[in-house]
């Protein structure tokens, strides 16, 4: 067993992680059954995670997390609207449970998990990790779950599956933004196999040692943060095998905006907008034209990332495969 002990400038765990009792395993699971009783306004009210601490590849983020509060109540799911708080405001009416995943395409075996069956598929971790949003925004949000290879490897994807692709529920009746045309319904997203089998893919279902919000994309999503936001799905009904390149939502919308890889570079800029700096949601910003500057912090190539993933993209293009 590999003992870690932090070094001195390291923070306490107190200092980046407000919450610390986790129930064990077994208790966890029983809280998720519980949900099932429960009203869809309170379905996720309480409920813990079990987790242990984790650092894949050595991805380990000192960032001070951003508040619990924050990370859930200034939300990008266009299902619920298109303003940040739209979604901690609607999302009430999301039905988490019962909830299954399809897994299909080119594999050898496909199939339909149900929640339990994918909260007992491989131990829950904590991890913390930085989130880029495309506008300029940016969060550290412990997440709880386990990396999406976990799921992908039991399906045995074929030599045929070089991109895996993912679609969200589009649920009028549950979620009044799908009624809208701002995107063509439902929301895809795709990643090449060999982004989606790394292991830091998170497949998440909780965050804070908590269940995951419907606003976060309950009851499970995805977290893949060298790349901006919208490529990490949330609420995911579907995962699909596939040979050729999928489509995004995003892509589709927008595809001078928004390309396939959409990997974090401060070296590219948005059409509209630069890349290079960002704005930490609930940083200190100070007061007057100063603060302006304040909330603004340089950019890292694939959002600090890069030494973990850098080599995903050895001799590509990057300005060009944005």
């Amino acid at each position: 067993m590999l003992i870690r002990v932090p070094a001195a400038f390291e923070p306490s765990p107190s200092e980046i992680t407000p919450r610390r009792l986790y129930l064990n395993r077994r208790d966890a699971l029983a809280a998720f059954g519980a949900l099932g009783s429960l009203g869809a306004t309170s379905a996720h009210a309480g409920a813990k995670l079990a987790a242990t601490r984790s650092s894949v590849a050595g991805a380990v983020v000192m960032d001070k997390l951003t508040t619990q509060a924050d990370a859930t109540s200034y939300n990008n799911f266009y299902e619920f609207g298109t303003d940040k708080a739209d979604p901690a405001r609607y999302a009430h009416t999301l039905k988490p449970r019962p909830w299954s995943v399809v897994v299909e395409g080119e594999c050898a075996k496909p199939g339909r998990f149900d929640l339990e069956a994918l909260l007992k598929l491989a131990p829950m971790e904590e991890r913390i990790y930085r989130l880029r949003c495309v506008e300029g925004w940016s969060m550290v949000i412990p997440w709880v779950g386990y990396s999406l290879s976990e799921l992908l490897k039991r399906a045995e994807p074929t030599s045929k599956a070089k991109y895996v692709e993912f679609t969200s529920l589009a649920d009028k009746s549950q979620m009044p933004g799908v009624r809208s045309g701002v995107l063509d319904w439902p929301y895809v997203e795709g990643l090449r196999i060999d982004e989606a089998m790394h292991p830091l893919a998170m497949l998440v279902y909780g965050m804070y040692g908590e269940v995951l919000p419907n606003q976060n994309g309950a009851p499970l999503r995805l977290a893949v943060p060298w790349k901006y936001g919208f490529k990490s799905a949330k609420s995911i009904v579907k995962i699909r095998f596939v040979e050729k390149e999928p489509v995004s939502s995003w892509t589709k919308a927008a595809q001078q905006e928004y390309g396939f890889y959409s990997n974090v570079n401060p070296n590219v800029s948005h059409p509209r907008w630069s890349q290079a700096t960002e704005r930490r949601i609930g940083e200190e910003s100070g007061s007057g034209f100063g603060a302006l500057l304040a909330r603004r912090r340089q950019t890292l190539m694939f959002n600090g990332y890069e030494a973990q993933v850098g080599q995903l993209y050895a001799g590509m293009d990057l300005k060009k495969n944005y």
